[in-house]
């Protein structure tokens, strides 16, 4: 019986997890509303980063900005690097985003 349990609490787990990294509805020209960059980071990837930049399983993005430009940090959220996929954000969407992560330095 708590066999099944863990299993189903994992299973839960598991599905928010994935849920949280992706999952957006964009359309096809990249723009989901008026949301800044901030607003947008915090939908869609600060699931997998931490709210604070730092306190996710993914890497740590509070210092990004001093390592990568604007459009390299574009070029990343559109086509994904390592365990990140491709096309979580695209077009204005992953710009507004890469504009602010910019400023993290």
């Amino acid at each position: 019986m708590k066999r099944k349990i863990f299993y189903a609490f994992g299973s839960i787990f598991l599905l928010l997890s994935l849920t949280a990294c992706g999952g957006n509805n964009n359309s096809s020209s990249g723009t989901t509303s008026d949301l800044t960059g901030e607003q947008l980071f915090a939908q869609s990837c600060s699931g997998c980063h931490g709210a604070d930049l730092k306190k996710g399983y993914a890497p740590d993005l509070d210092k990004i900005g001093s390592k990568y430009s604007s459009e390299e940090i574009q070029d990343i959220i559109e086509k994904g690097i390592g365990d990140m996929p491709d096309g979580l954000l695209k077009g204005e969407d992953a710009k507004k985003v890469a504009d602010w992560l910019a400023t993290q330095e």
